[in-house]
């Protein structure tokens, strides 16, 4: 007999995916579960962001260097760079959208305007890689 969807899918995650357990008291889980449902986003996509910007942070601290063997290792480095350039676009765009209506036209807002038009085009670049 033939496998069912949910042991072909089993199979897939268990190839594709390592389970990792976690413990936290029953408040701490009871508002992450709240606030990922009001978010409308999965438990385990927020997770996985934060586990790949926390690995990031340590390398880069540390000085490790990233295996990038695979293509699975490859594309969540491209996620954690584009994560990390949206956090500047952001930063650049509310810089830009704060500067005084005296000074809309400047130098200044140019440069600001063009820095985040190029870091959309990077990230655009960069999300259509993989």
């Amino acid at each position: 007999m033939g496998n069912t969807s949910t042991q072909v899918k089993q199979q897939w995650n268990s190839s594709h995916y390592t389970q990792v357990k976690i413990s936290v008291d029953p408040a701490t889980a009871s508002a992450f579960k709240s606030a990922c449902t009001a978010s409308d986003v999965s438990m385990t996509s927020v997770l996985s962001k934060f586990m790949n910007q926390y690995s990031q942070t340590v390398i880069e601290k540390k000085g490790y260097s990233l295996d990038l063997s695979t293509r699975r290792q490859r594309r969540a480095a491209i996620r954690s760079l584009i994560y990390q350039l949206l956090r500047v676009r952001d930063g650049e765009e509310h810089y830009r959208d704060n500067i005084p209506e005296n000074l809309q036209g400047s130098e200044v807002f140019e440069r600001a305007d063009q820095c985040a038009c190029l870091l959309n085009e990077a990230i655009e670049l960069l999300e259509s890689a993989y």
